[in-house]
């Protein structure tokens, strides 16, 4: 990402519709300019990177912000199931419980770039932009 302020296109994986406009309204006070598009659960997830289905014609993203608790299938088995062929899209994980979001980050190693905690603030959101344009 050449500019900081334009973070490309992200895919937020996240079921709660309260949690969605919190992460875009934190991304916006963040500095960054997104083009954001939304998934409600893991299988939707999968289908939008694999590019397959209802998301054939999507552009594949950036950036993944993961919720690790989502509904059908959730962050760990959306990792699992992806395995290395997204090695060249940094996941970020989101979880709303440290205790049980640390437990499955340990589980998750080197599959996940950063996780953050919900709700995410601007200060977060730009040291993980950081983190992840420096990797680059």
């Amino acid at each position: 990402m050449d500019d900081p302020n334009d973070f490309g296109n992200i895919l937020l994986v996240e079921d709660n519709p309260g949690d969605v406009r919190w992460t875009k309204e934190m991304l916006k006070e963040a500095g960054l300019n997104p083009t954001v598009h939304v998934v409600t659960d893991g299988s939707e997830a999968l289908d939008f990177i694999r590019q397959r289905g209802e998301y054939t014609d999507v552009p594949r993203p950036d950036v993944v912000l993961l919720d690790l608790h989502l509904p059908r299938m959730d962050g760990d088995e959306v990792l699992t199931r992806l395995g290395d062929e997204v090695s060249d899209i940094p996941i970020i994980a989101l979880s709303g419980s440290q205790r049980i979001g640390a437990v499955k980050l340990e589980d998750m190693g080197d599959r996940v770039a950063a996780r953050l905690e919900k709700p995410i603030e601007p200060d977060e959101v730009r040291d993980v932009v950081q983190l992840v344009d420096d990797d680059d």
